[in-house]
């Protein structure tokens, strides 16, 4: 048996070759769910395991890890073949089959260990989102999508630059100088992206707003939903999604609404002229008192004062302050006053009036 088996050939490779290709192959294929596993291990060692499980840190890991380990037992197991002479193929060398086929395994290669790096990154990501969990975390919540954003940036560069170097033979020092040469035409052409780039670093370390934050730029205004490379998203209060570029943010004036404890609430009521003095001045502590009922009206005193006369009424400034940042608890508050005040008028006997209710003077 063993002497036929040394004397048999499959396409000019020995039966022993061919044994131990088809061996390692088996191997590889048998053991690689080990080796992910044992490799994810190893990782989660290095991390801290409060914020992650370790099957949470297996499942990303496994896929590209074993795709690698196939590579690689693929690669041992084809040094023991080799391609019959009778086939005249030209050698790895010289561009062909063989050739293209080495190419093509180096992209491969290079492809699923990018894969990995990101899943890699994706478990820091995972690590950060279960770390900076709650509202006091908020500052740092916002850097999850950017970090995400700037390390898959870099780890595609990286591997851009990698592919080129090694599958496509391009000298990457010389092409990274040629593109440091031509950065001055580049910022030129991309003034407006690179602005808004440095825009969003300035953000990111100034912390004028956080994700969530209620802002108004200009006159722009909603909720922060995701501060990214170029712009800034806001979702305002009709829920129509807008998108800022950051480096307008940066270069004019901004309000951030969550920042203030109170809200204030300033409007004039324009009584009829027929109100009598004793309605006008009794009026103004009841509103005082109806003001300073709500609970959270109580921390600053409100303003009722007797503004003055206008054209065609006796005008009552109210201003008072709703503590809380809270746009939708502000105006439930504002609407319960209002009508308040509504029902203290009403009671009073005083008519409101408006200009369009103005008596015709011609």
């Amino acid at each position: 048996m063993r002497e036929a088996l040394a004397n048999w050939y499959l396409l000019e490779n020995s039966a022993e070759d061919i044994l131990f290709f088809v061996g390692i192959l088996i191997i590889g294929l048998v053991m690689r769910r080990f080796f992910s596993n044992s490799f994810s291990k190893i990782i989660f060692r290095f991390l801290p395991n409060q914020f992650i499980q370790v099957q949470d840190c297996i499942q990303l890991l496994r896929k590209p890890v074993e795709l690698l380990l196939f590579w690689i037992f693929l690669y041992f197991s084809i040094q023991y073949l080799h391609v019959p002479i009778a086939w005249h193929f030209n050698p790895v060398e010289k561009f062909g089959l063989l050739f293209l086929l080495q190419k093509a395994f180096e992209t491969a290669v290079i492809i699923t260990f990018t894969w990995l790096v990101v899943r890699m990154l994706k478990v820091i990501i995972l690590i950060a989102q279960q770390k900076w969990q709650g509202v006091e975390q908020k500052s740092k919540q916002q850097f999850i999508p950017f970090l995400n954003d700037l390390g898959m940036v870099f780890i595609i560069a990286g591997s851009g630059f990698v592919l080129l170097g090694r599958v496509f033979q391009v000298d990457v020092m010389a092409l990274i100088t040629g593109l440091g040469l031509g950065g001055l035409a580049l910022a030129l052409a991309a003034r407006e992206t690179l602005e808004n780039l440095f825009a969003s670093f300035t953000i990111f370390l100034d912390l004028p707003f956080v994700v969530g934050d209620s802002i108004q730029a200009g006159s722009i205004s909603g909720d922060v939903e995701k501060i990214g490379f170029r712009s800034t998203r806001l979702r305002a209060v009709d829920g129509n999604l807008i998108m800022i570029p950051n480096r307008l943010l940066t270069s004019q004036s901004l309000e951030n609404m969550s920042e203030r404890n109170f809200r204030r609430a300033k409007y004039t009521l324009s009584c009829s002229l027929q109100s009598k003095p004793e309605q006008i001045k009794s009026i103004l502590p009841q509103i005082e008192q109806l003001i300073l009922a709500e609970p959270l009206c109580k921390k600053k005193a409100p303003k009722i004062i007797f503004e003055g006369f206008g054209t065609y009424s006796l005008d009552i400034s109210v201003t008072y302050f709703v503590q809380t940042s809270d746009f939708g608890k502000f105006q439930n508050v504002k609407q319960e006053i209002n009508l308040g005040i509504l029902n203290c008028l009403h009671q009073a006997g005083i008519n409101l009036v408006s200009s369009a209710t103005a008596p015709n003077m011609n």
